[in-house]
């Protein structure tokens, strides 16, 4: 069985997106008018310099996401959005997005299928793991769902990219998650964000 990963881009001061979320500013008032906004320029900006963790995150199985990182659609789904990656999304794999409200599987090109999970983390981890099979799965955010998992202790390795930047206010890693036991395996610093991962200790 693979490992449960995480990757997530935050200030450091510790928050993942700013306030006022909009579909033309997905995280929010960061400083940037950029579309992945300044948390994640790094990604966008210099691949290259950052291509050892890119590849990283692109090599997971399965991803599971919540919905509002999946889009900004809210409520019954009204419209049909297929997330902010366009009709090839990066994933390349099966994603459970979790949800209240049903919806059919959405598959797009590349490999890559949304399926809509309105029964919890714990179900939604089951049917990535099977989906996965030996390989990893993803918990790819945002930082609400991604604190959901750390809370319940199912997720083994925790990657933290770190901007330098602070924001004060909007959506923040840790918040509601109980005291962790982490061992660092490994950390690096580039040019605008710093590298580090962790095992999560039981």
């Amino acid at each position: 069985m693979g490992r449960v990963t995480c990757d997530q881009s935050i200030s450091a001061d510790g928050y993942s997106a700013g306030l006022n979320q909009t579909e033309q500013r997905p995280f929010g008032d960061d400083g940037s008018d950029g579309w992945g906004g300044r948390l994640h320029a790094w990604m966008f900006d210099d691949p290259e310099e950052n291509r050892t963790e890119v590849d990283k995150i692109n090599a997971a199985k399965a991803v599971i996401m919540g919905r509002n990182m999946f889009g900004p659609v809210r409520g019954e789904w009204d419209r049909l959005w297929k997330g902010w990656w366009g009709d090839d999304p990066p994933f390349h794999a099966p994603v459970f997005v979790l949800t209240h409200h049903p919806r059919e599987p959405q598959p797009m090109d590349g490999g890559t299928t949304y399926y809509f999970v309105t029964d919890g983390i714990e179900s939604a981890l089951a049917q990535a793991r099977e989906a996965a099979g030996d390989g990893d799965v993803s918990i790819h955010g945002g930082a609400n769902t991604i604190n959901q998992y750390l809370a319940a202790g199912l997720i083994d390795e925790l990657r933290l990219h770190i901007v330098p930047c602070t924001l004060s206010v909007g959506t923040r890693l840790f918040d509601g998650v109980p005291p962790l036991n982490l061992e660092q395996v490994y950390s690096r610093a580039a040019s605008a964000v710093t590298h580090l991962t962790y095992r999560v200790m039981s």
